[in-house]
């Protein structure tokens, strides 16, 4: 009875490769490495730290101050606690102290990432063509952490010749389900994986994978390089840290007055409320309601209402018809959004002094938690990249708004809000400097 071979078991082999010497500016890497008579093969790939390419490209800069340095690499602040930074830096990658390195360099020296990693990763791939005449993939890495998890690994910021996203959507798994969402970040397994042998101290700043040559792109096949794998801001949602996406959502509540015709998310409407009702509010009351006018009827017979009762009040004004036509032009905005809000302000709870000044101040607290709970809906609301427009129109006719929308007569009208999304982003806004807001005592 003849035996049945054991199908064969995926694996690969990965290893450091000794022998590589002291890395100098103007040194040529793929030159050292080939010298150090590697053994590569068809299909291999060589992971090489990003130290030793900063390295050889001279990007060891003198810093006596390792923050100056840092703010030079940094596009934009991620998140800040005390003196640490995650910052997207030049090359676009997201990590601690953009990058920038001062172990394993000389006192009072910093080293900068490769300015062009991809870039970097093809001339030691064709260096080693040229030199060994192999075909091989080459991943440039650097250590990152991660959000949600402790400990660090490497993963590829620069990259030639390799498949770097293995992208599976459209395909089945093993049973038969539909793979939707599946994008395996081949380039980074690779790095973590020559991270184990490479260490971070060990002088080993290069190794091999071997066995896996179908990451390896073929001849003449287009290259993406490691920069396909950095998420656009379009994509990303963990873009910024707490206190930075407050500060963003701030900038970006801006007054929105052309919409498209995409619905509105009634969810997040819903979590706008919930962060306009965590407003201040005087004797722990609850001053804020919100009317949600969510079909096109209930927003029309509204708009209707107060557009006739807004005619009569400029006519009895006096004004004349082009006039009235012109401002009355002006609440399009309302008319014109797939969703509208309505804020109210409620004063159960507040005191009754008998005295004018007091009961004058008592309201004037209430007014103001309502304002707050308003612009804590409007911020919210560009956290949900919602653009909005708060037009104060329904205050001037509050009896009407109340009857319309069946309100209690102790609900105050202030003002509505048109929501949707914004048919074009907004100019950038002109700077303000605080200080000019500011009086110090």
């Amino acid at each position: 009875m003849s035996s049945v071979p054991a199908p064969k078991t995926p694996s690969y082999q990965v290893w450091a490769l000794p022998g590589m010497p002291e890395v100098r500016e103007g040194d040529d890497l793929a030159k050292l490495i080939a010298a150090t008579e590697p053994g590569l093969a068809d299909g291999d790939v060589l992971l090489v730290t990003s130290k030793i390419v900063s390295k050889a490209e001279g990007r060891i800069v003198e810093a006596a101050d390792r923050e100056a340095a840092i703010d030079a690499e940094t596009v934009r602040v991620v998140a800040r606690r005390g003196t640490l930074r995650i910052v997207e830096n030049r090359q676009g990658l997201v990590m601690a102290a953009a990058g920038v390195d001062a172990s394993n360099t000389p006192a009072g020296t910093v080293l900068l990432l490769p300015e062009d990693p991809d870039a970097s990763a093809r001339a030691i791939r064709d260096g080693l063509r040229d030199a060994l005449g192999v075909q091989i993939g080459v991943v440039v890495t650097d250590t990152f952490g991660r959000p949600w998890r402790n400990g660090l690994t490497d993963v590829a910021i620069g990259a030639a010749g390799v498949r770097v996203l293995d992208d599976l959507r459209g395909g089945t798994d093993e049973h038969g389900n539909p793979l939707s969402a599946t994008v395996v970040a081949t380039a980074d397994e690779l790095a973590s994986a020559g991270d184990l042998v490479k260490g971070k101290a060990s002088g080993l700043p290069v190794a091999v994978v071997r066995g896996l040559p179908h990451v390896v792109a073929g001849t003449g096949e287009p290259e993406e390089g490691a920069r396909a794998m950095v998420r656009v801001a379009a994509d990303d949602m963990f873009r910024l840290g707490t206190s930075e996406a407050v500060r963003e959502a701030l900038g970006l509540r801006r007054t929105v007055r052309e919409f498209t015709d995409e619905p509105v998310d009634p969810g997040a409407v819903r979590r706008a409320v919930a962060a306009a009702v965590t407003a201040p509010a005087p004797h722990h009351t609850t001053p804020w309601r919100f009317v949600l006018l969510e079909s096109a009827a209930a927003r029309h017979r509204l708009l209707d209402a107060m557009r006739d009762a807004w005619i009569a009040d400029l006519r009895r004004d006096g004004r004349g018809e082009e006039s009235i036509a012109k401002r009355v032009r002006r609440g399009d905005v309302l008319r014109n959004a797939p969703y509208l809000a309505v804020p109210c302000l409620v004063t159960d709870g507040s005191h009754a002094y008998g005295d004018e000044r007091r009961d004058t101040a008592e309201r004037e607290m209430f007014v103001v938690a309502a304002g707050a709970g308003v612009q804590n809906f409007l911020v919210a609301l560009a956290g949900e990249r919602l653009g909005s427009a708060w037009v104060s129109s329904t205050m001037f006719c509050r009896s009407v708004v109340r009857e319309v929308l069946d309100l209690p007569d102790t609900w105050d009208p202030l003002g509505a809000v048109a929501v949707g999304h914004p048919r074009a982003a907004a100019p950038a806004r002109a700077p303000r400097d605080p200080e000019a807001f500011l009086t110090v005592r």
